[in-house]
């Protein structure tokens, strides 16, 4: 009852989140376009996570879940980071010299380091603080290690699956925050913030 209870509050959370960021950007520089994208994508994995855990498909939510932080991490990098050159590359169109090309891009913890050194500290902050708790136990999930190999063998308790969904929704909120900032429209922050204090039973706690 606990993770359906979360998973219809997730519901209601979604549908007001993604009314109150249906904003314009604030230019068509290919930057904030390509920033925009890994924030939308961040937004649809968050979508698939909550339709895994309403399957009942824990593991494969959670393979789902890193890809959403991956996103949201991607986007940030975009906005602060990134250099033109990077942009280019993964905004070109798909072909066999684009997908080479694309290989050496900053991965993960390259984008984090640069995040650290040029991006607000508070998003910094708030992407460190999600990897540090979460980041070890989704790479195991995503790699079929200990800890899908277990859950899936022996199943898992509720607790873990509300857990995964308020984590996923934390990151969602966090993706409205981006939306808003590549909007230009940064005083709406609060707004996201105050929507998602609404809805305390499916997000996590502070870290």
């Amino acid at each position: 009852m606990l993770l359906a209870g979360a998973l219809e509050k997730s519901a209601s959370l979604a549908e007001e989140l993604l009314a109150l960021i249906d904003l314009s950007l604030i230019s068509d520089a290919q930057r904030i376009v390509t920033a925009d994208t890994a924030c939308s994508l961040a937004l649809e994995h968050w979508h698939a996570v909550r339709l895994q855990l309403t399957g009942g498909f824990l593991s494969s939510a959670l393979v789902v879940h890193r890809a959403q932080f991956e996103a949201i991490v991607r986007s940030i990098w975009l906005t602060y980071c990134a250099s033109e050159a990077e942009i280019s590359k993964l905004a070109a169109a798909l072909d066999l010299n684009s997908e080479q090309t694309a290989k050496n891009i900053s991965q993960t913890q390259q984008m984090m380091e640069m995040i650290a050194k040029s991006a607000p500290a508070q998003a910094h902050a708030a992407l460190a603080r999600f990897k540090d708790h979460s980041w070890r136990a989704l790479n195991s999930y995503a790699h079929a290690g200990i800890h899908p190999l277990r859950r899936h063998a022996e199943g898992y308790p509720e607790s873990l699956a509300h857990s995964v969904l308020c984590n996923a929704n934390g990151l969602a909120v966090f993706c409205g925050m981006q939306a808003v900032v590549l909007s230009g429209l940064q005083p709406l922050q609060r707004q996201v913030l105050d929507m998602a204090a609404k809805y305390p039973s499916c997000m996590p706690p502070p870290l």
